[in-house]
């Protein structure tokens, strides 16, 4: 696959990330964040600074080369120094992904992993119900349902051949007292 091809798609990748991901740099687990992408160059920030670093076009094109080449992936220990946050970024790419272990980079055909840190983003797993606000109907139905279950052993042989009306509705209520 041509260079330009794998570049157009970690731009895309890139784009898709929440405005507030962290990458971790392999070498030295340093923490930044994308804050600008370019047809040319991709602008990160280092967490510890304020400082703004263009990574260029040109340089991820020769680690992408290198990577090519590598037999079992390219060792990040040959990397030059301050190219720690290339191989972080390439790795939200989805054939590129860096094994620590190993301390390499590699292109791989299945899934993979990318630097991106675990953030506070996960889905909430907390499966508590709660009211919205200013809407009584959350708790009358909630009513309704504990009456029903309780007065109905079936309730797919339940059927109701008329639309309740609001008398029905509020004696149905007031049973649920």
């Amino acid at each position: 696959m041509p260079f330009s091809v794998s570049w157009h798609t970690l731009l895309e990748h890139l784009d898709e990330l929440p405005a507030d991901a962290t990458l971790i740099t392999p070498l030295s687990h340093s923490h930044i964040h994308i804050t600008d992408i370019q047809e040319h160059r991709i602008i990160v920030q280092f967490d510890e600074s304020t400082e703004k670093r263009p990574l260029q076009r040109d340089q991820f094109e020769s680690l992408y080369h290198q990577i090519q080449t590598a037999h079992d992936g390219f060792d990040l220990d040959r990397l030059p120094p301050d190219a720690d946050p290339y191989p972080a970024v390439l790795s939200v790419h989805p054939r590129f992904e860096i094994d620590e272990d190993a301390g390499v980079i590699a292109e791989i055909d299945g899934p993979t992993t990318t630097q991106l840190a675990d953030t506070a983003h996960e889905p909430d797993t907390d499966d508590d119900r709660t009211e919205p606000d200013g809407l009584d109907v959350y708790s009358d139905a909630l009513l309704l349902i504990d009456a029903l279950e309780e007065r109905i052993d079936d309730l797919t042989s339940f059927r109701m051949t008329t639309a309740p009306n609001q008398t029905d509705w509020m004696s149905t209520r007031m049973l649920c007292y």
